[in-house]
């Protein structure tokens, strides 16, 4: 088997471009520095500019690449940056001319099962993305890998500066359990084996169901849309849910996820071109400002690190504003408190 080849990758920088809330513009003056009322300066929030293909999203390039490689033979891979493949053993070269038997998902991870018990697990992260190109084909923009199959190729590209996607080649099903945080799959999971899992750890809902150790496959985007249809607030801690609430969760975790797989997939059409987490279809998630398409009030924001948890007050909070960390230390008694405060 031959040893991959490897090749120099161009790297393009680009700065993100990140807007100051027109709250904390009005507020930062001429400096363009917020101030809080005892003339400090206020911390300055990391909004979160790219997201992480969630389960919904990894189920579509599963479902495509299934029906493009499986009974079709690995012939090569190649890596054009070696900081990419995070394994040394099994080598990478010893895939190449291997069965692909199978397409699984790990958490947010693809996976591809080769016969002789190999797996290629295939990590995205935030900005890594699948691209189907004809056979013989192996150019892509910001391309990382590409995997060679007698059918077509495929590319792993990741946009932007920094590295995070990544490449593990196992040997066993015990070597591949090992990449899984233990989350359980939500869709197959009954409403005891939810509720159970759901009060293992005393955390806030948000939180809890983007903890990968808890649910496979859930990050910031479908948490806000499934939260917003079971009509629960984000800050509402696991254990001091009633039963009727742990139903409407189990019930709109499973939901939501089903209604956007069939969705991603309708419109993937024969490949999905661009995977995202903002869709103008979401009922509360990337849509701060805009309207609920339930009620009608203005979608709600928390910004918290690099993350930001959407949420509509009059749907899930009774009304009440939850308090942003930066703008409520910034306003302090200036803080509305309720929906109607603003709406």
């Amino acid at each position: 088997m031959s040893e991959p080849t490897w090749h120099p990758g161009k790297l393009r920088t680009r700065a993100p471009s990140i807007r100051m809330p027109e709250a904390l513009q009005s507020a930062a003056g001429e400096s363009g520095t917020p101030t809080l009322a005892n003339g400090e300066s206020a911390p300055r929030p990391r909004w979160h500019t790219a997201a992480m293909p969630e389960l919904p999203d990894i189920a579509v390039y599963i479902d495509r690449l299934a029906a493009r490689i499986v009974g079709h033979r690995l012939e090569a891979v190649r890596l054009l940056n070696p900081f990419l493949l995070r394994t040394a053993v099994p080598p990478i070269a010893s895939t190449s001319g291997r069965t692909v038997q199978g397409v699984e998902r790990v958490g947010k991870r693809v996976v591809l099962a080769l016969d002789g018990d190999l797996f290629v697990v295939i990590h995205l992260m935030i900005a890594g993305r699948l691209l189907w190109l004809a056979k013989g084909k192996t150019t892509a923009r910001n391309a990382l890998a590409f995997f060679e199959f007698d059918s077509g190729t495929l590319a792993l590209t990741e946009a932007g500066s920094k590295r995070r996607a990544s490449l593990h080649v196992v040997e066993g099903r015990a070597a591949l359990r090992a990449l899984d945080a233990g989350g359980i799959d939500v869709l197959a999971a009954s409403r005891d084996e939810f509720a159970a899992r759901l009060a293992s750890e005393n955390h806030t809902l948000k939180r809890a169901l983007t903890d990968p150790r808890l649910f496979s496959g859930i990050g910031n985007a479908y948490s806000d849309e499934i939260l917003h249809r079971a009509r629960l607030s984000p800050v509402s801690l696991t254990r001091s849910l009633s039963a009727e609430a742990i139903d409407r969760l189990h019930a709109a975790t499973q939901a939501t996820l089903l209604d956007w797989i069939e969705r991603l997939g309708r419109e993937a059409g024969d490949w999905p071109a661009k995977v995202t987490a903002f869709h103008p279809q979401m009922a509360v998630h990337g849509r701060f400002k805009l309207p609920c398409p339930d009620c009608g009030a203005p979608v709600q924001r928390i910004v918290h690190a690099e993350n930001e948890t959407n949420y509509c007050a009059r749907c899930q909070t009774g009304g009440r504003l939850l308090a942003d960390r930066a703008l409520s230390r910034l306003l302090k008694a200036n803080w509305p408190k309720n929906i109607d405060d603003v709406a």
